[in-house]
């Protein structure tokens, strides 16, 4: 008798099939109010769940018991609680490599459009307001020899080291908990503490996880520290960033525009006062959006569950080791 699992994201039908050739799959279009009780009733005897976007917590993890293994779409993993998941003897899997150049494209491009004005630029033709050449203030700033400060230095972190040092001849400042000797080697970057990096850095990119040490890391005081000129860019996690504290810094000049692809509220509210200001570009979240990206990614999670429920664990684990 095959294992059952819990797929609560659409993914394409091939991987779907492939799912279904170990397990009998039940379906769910996410795991909303009106079909909580299917899902409870499903996860009473699941071996596995597999899907994106939606926080799996003890008042879900309380009506599986049976639970082995979760696979996340996703690299980061803080829809969870990796304590809990670990105490119940839970592995959980994630997709930490498929995603780390496409992501660090969609840094690259918040860079280029903030820089140089691009979207400002573009509306301002869509709408029939471009009658001469463009005066000084429209100008924007160049990238090419500026210096980038990345706020950690994992897998897309180096990503955009690379693209900073190769494409752009950026000077590279990380702050990181470890070194990373690679890039220091293959990029010039180096290691500093986070003021010093935030008082030299043009362009302010964050990398990191969301955690308890990097909840609202970046306030009103780490804002104040930028240089006047400097960009900020977020492609990890909104709440990274304390939102009413940036917008405050953009509105009075602090900082001079910033780059965003996550919020502290997803999706972002309409009447957010962040849509209001002209040096602000806001992406829908897109950092792995691209068709090849997200298919890879749910072709990993697939594999990450089938691994985790019929073989032995080599990686893309986040608590396999504690499980051992």
């Amino acid at each position: 008798m095959k294992q059952s699992v819990v797929l609560y994201k659409k993914i394409p039908p091939d991987l779907q099939q492939r799912l279904e050739q170990h397990f009998e799959v039940r379906f769910f279009d996410g795991i909303k109010a009106e079909n909580r009780e299917q899902v409870i009733h499903a996860l009473s005897d699941a071996a596995g769940m597999i899907g994106a976007s939606v926080p799996v917590r003890a008042d879900l993890l309380d009506h599986a018991p049976h639970l082995r293994a979760i696979s996340t779409i996703s690299v980061g993993y803080d829809q969870f609680d990796v304590s809990d998941l670990t105490q119940r003897r839970i592995v959980l899997m994630h997709t930490p490599t498929v995603l780390t150049e496409t992501t660090a494209d969609t840094v690259f491009t918040l860079i280029m459009m903030t820089a140089r004005r691009a979207l400002e630029m573009a509306e301002m033709v869509k709408a029939g307001k471009w009658q001469r050449s463009i005066g000084s203030e429209s100008y924007g700033v160049d990238v090419h020899d500026k210096t980038i400060g990345i706020l950690g230095m994992g897998r897309i972190g180096a990503a955009v080291a690379r693209r900073a040092h190769a494409g752009f001849g950026m000077k590279v400042l990380y702050w990181n908990d470890m070194p990373n000797p690679r890039v220091e080697q293959a990029y010039a970057a180096q290691r500093c503490e986070l003021e010093p990096l935030l008082e030299q850095a043009d362009f302010v990119c964050i990398t990191l996880p969301l955690t308890d040490q990097t909840y609202r890391l970046i306030n009103a005081q780490r804002l104040a520290q930028m240089r006047p000129e400097a960009i900020l860019i977020n492609g990890a996690r909104g709440k990274i960033v304390d939102q009413a504290a940036l917008i405050e810094a953009l509105k009075n000049g602090t900082i001079r525009a910033a780059g965003l692809d996550v919020f502290e509220v997803e999706p972002l509210p309409a009447d957010s006062e962040l849509l209001k200001l002209p040096n602000v570009v806001a992406l829908p979240h897109i950092g792995s959006a691209t068709h090849e990206t997200r298919y890879n990614m749910a072709a990993c999670a697939v594999d990450n569950l089938i691994t985790a429920l019929t073989g032995e664990v080599r990686e893309n684990s986040v608590n396999g080791h504690l499980l051992r």
